[in-house]
């Protein structure tokens, strides 16, 4: 009996044919992951991508100070939220505008591309003007007008799982994307709610999901440990647990470790120091990920 509305692994294909290994052309022996170029950072390379850098936009001075201990550290890209969706409408909610300026111009002078969230599709002209990759967080998953938006923005997507949402749901997200003729998409896992959730770290990491993920579909896949986790002690061996598990990649809250260092507003549990990111990076870049051989009959 079939249930209405649950989709089987087996018909991942048909769900999501665009991009699925099952029907994908542009591998001659199906194991390839496909390139991502975001500025000179190529996602999907033998080189796990490290994007680094604050939750929120707070300032000029506070993301240019995270932005260079980033580039110090060896990250490839640099992250920060100019608008956060937030549990309660009372929490600050980024700088909007001036953080889209603010990130465009910290990228201009230390070099390093950005990606920053996108929260509604009528925003997403404003905030490609001013960013290399558009992030679709992990609330957002589903909102299938900015998913198609973003699509025909002709930018790089990261699209985080949302965080109560199976691989099929996960992935007919970015099918949405693909549909719109953007295959520039990178999926990140970023923890889970299911039990124990919150009761001893923020959400549940799902390590096994990148497997099943380089199974159905040739999308590169990073990971988020610092949302996954929500706890700066947890971050470094979290990602060293999915660089070992074969991610293309992780994305990284840090804060300023410098003393008198405002705390961050958002998520500060979580943020670690660019000393811990260095030691993250130099890990990562002694691993090169072989690509996944998959029989694409047997997926």
């Amino acid at each position: 009996m079939k249930i209405a509305g649950i989709v089987r692994l087996e018909d991942i294909s048909k769900l999501c044919p665009l991009i699925s290994r099952k029907t994908d052309s542009f591998a001659d022996d199906n194991s390839e992951t496909r390139k991502v170029q975001v500025g000179r950072v190529c996602f999907g390379g033998p080189r796990p991508v490290v994007i680094a850098g604050p939750c929120s936009v707070e300032s000029y001075e506070q993301t240019l100070e995270v932005a260079l201990a980033v580039k110090a550290a060896g990250a490839d890209m640099l992250r920060g939220g100019a608008f956060k969706p937030r549990t309660s409408p009372h929490d600050f909610q980024g700088l909007g505008l001036e953080g889209l300026r603010i990130l465009r111009e910290v990228s201009r002078e230390t070099g390093l591309p950005v990606v920053t969230e996108v929260m509604d599709a009528r925003q997403i002209e404003q905030v490609a003007e001013h960013a290399d990759m558009l992030q679709i967080g992990s609330r957002n998953m589903q909102n299938y007008t900015l998913l198609v938006e973003a699509g025909r923005s002709g930018k790089p997507v990261l699209l985080k799982r949302g965080m109560a949402a199976n691989l099929c749901e996960w992935l007919g997200a970015a099918e949405y994307v693909a549909k719109e003729g953007n295959f520039n998409i990178v999926l990140c896992e970023r923890g889970i709610k299911a039990y124990p959730s919150g009761e001893y770290s923020r959400y549940v990491l799902d390590l096994n999901v990148i497997f099943a993920v380089k199974e159905h579909t040739f999308l590169p896949v990073i990971v988020d440990p610092s949302h996954a986790t929500g706890v700066s002690a947890m971050v470094e061996p979290a990602s060293r647990a999915a660089v070992e598990f074969g991610c293309h990649g992780l994305i990284i809250e840090v804060a300023s470790d410098r003393l008198g260092a405002p705390k961050p507003k958002c998520d500060a549990a979580q943020a670690i120091g660019p000393a811990t990111l260095a030691r993250i990076v130099e890990f990562a870049a002694a691993h090169n990920d072989e690509p996944l051989k998959v029989n694409a009959h047997a997926v």
